[in-house]
């Protein structure tokens, strides 16, 4: 893919936009901007457009013909920071935002205004965020700071107060797909928003056909799981060493979602089902309890299997799950097996 898209390519995010445009139409520009998304919505493209329109300074901004523009299209902007976790850091450390403070005192290069983008913000931890408060307390004229933030509950109620706030919400699966076509071309995009959740953005990284073979062979491996004709040993340790375990891991969660989803009977409940004191009545043959304590053990691989865990041994561990799942199903259910 040549270039990522911009926000305004994406017609989810065109009331949002509008607003940002107002805004400094009427000279009323935040100071503060917290973009509160949803993973994969757009959060990130919407925060370079509120950048770019606030670095512009023609009438039709963000123009896109101007020095600024110019070079803000170009990475080169040198009055557009932009503050991620370090490398493999979960965190924003308190140095980079003081070292950000402190480019943000000083005049622009450019002349202009001066725009930092933190993301994700709730990575700041409470040093970080009390270090970046003086400079949205007492801003210098002209300065921008754009937050950008899946779960704003995790950040300092004295950062919330001081952020005009933008949600951006996950568009609709025939909007996400029908974009994705139009952007990426022809493809398996629903499949592919199966496995990634509804994360259009996210999807525009993956490889629809290699993604939808993926999940096609996963599917067929934990049928075959069910039914006892998988070498789970082997199989976990083969899926343990691909490059591609974080999207095998997300194929097995669609795949036992369905079936939650399935017995319960209600699409997507999977979530509500997880925090419910009672596991509603069923006729499916599998046991929901042990696919939600599945579920968990998912997520939990999926966070760590960066780390020095023994991947293959978790996964296998995993895997032994499901021909239990089914047995306990069946057994509750007065099935011969």
């Amino acid at each position: 893919m040549k270039g990522a898209p911009s926000a305004l390519q994406a017609p989810w995010l065109a009331p949002q936009i509008e607003q940002l445009r107002r805004a400094r139409a009427a000279n009323r520009f935040p100071t503060g901007l917290l973009i509160h998304d949803e993973r994969g919505a757009g959060g990130e493209a919407l925060a370079r457009f509120a950048a770019q329109l606030a670095l512009c300074r023609e009438p039709d901004a963000p123009c896109g013909r101007c020095r600024d523009c110019r070079m803000f299209g170009a990475a080169q902007h040198p009055d557009f920071i932009e503050l991620h976790p370090i490398e493999d850091s979960k965190w924003i450390r308190v140095e980079q935002v003081r070292e950000l403070s402190e480019q943000l005192v000083l005049t622009a290069h450019a002349g202009g205004a001066t725009v930092a983008l933190i993301s994700p913000a709730d990575s700041m931890n409470a040093n970080a965020a009390n270090a970046l408060l003086k400079s949205l307390e007492e801003p210098r004229a002209g300065v921008t700071l754009i937050l950008v933030s899946a779960t704003p509950s995790r950040m300092a109620a004295t950062i919330l107060s001081r952020c005009l706030r933008l949600r951006v919400a996950t568009p609709a699966r025939a909007l996400s797909v029908s974009w994705l076509e139009r952007v990426r071309g022809p493809g398996p995009w629903a499949t592919v928003l199966d496995v990634l959740g509804d994360a259009p953005f996210e999807a525009l990284e993956a490889d629809p056909a290699a993604l939808a073979q993926l999940k096609a062979e996963t599917d067929r491996s934990l049928s075959d799981a069910l039914s006892g004709r998988m070498d789970i040993a082997a199989t976990a340790e083969r899926w343990a060493r691909a490059e591609s375990l974080g999207l095998r891991l997300a194929c097995l969660e669609t795949w036992i979602t369905a079936r939650i989803d399935g017995a319960v009977g209600v699409p997507r409940q999977s979530l509500e089902l997880r925090t419910s004191a009672h596991l509603p009545e069923s006729g499916s043959d599998m046991n929901i309890a042990v696919l939600l304590r599945l579920l968990e053990g998912i997520h939990e691989l999926q966070r760590l299997r960066l780390t020095s865990i023994n991947r293959a041994l978790a996964l296998e561990q995993l895997l032994w799950q499901l021909p239990r799942a089914w047995q306990r199903g069946a057994a509750g259910a007065g099935v011969d097996r």
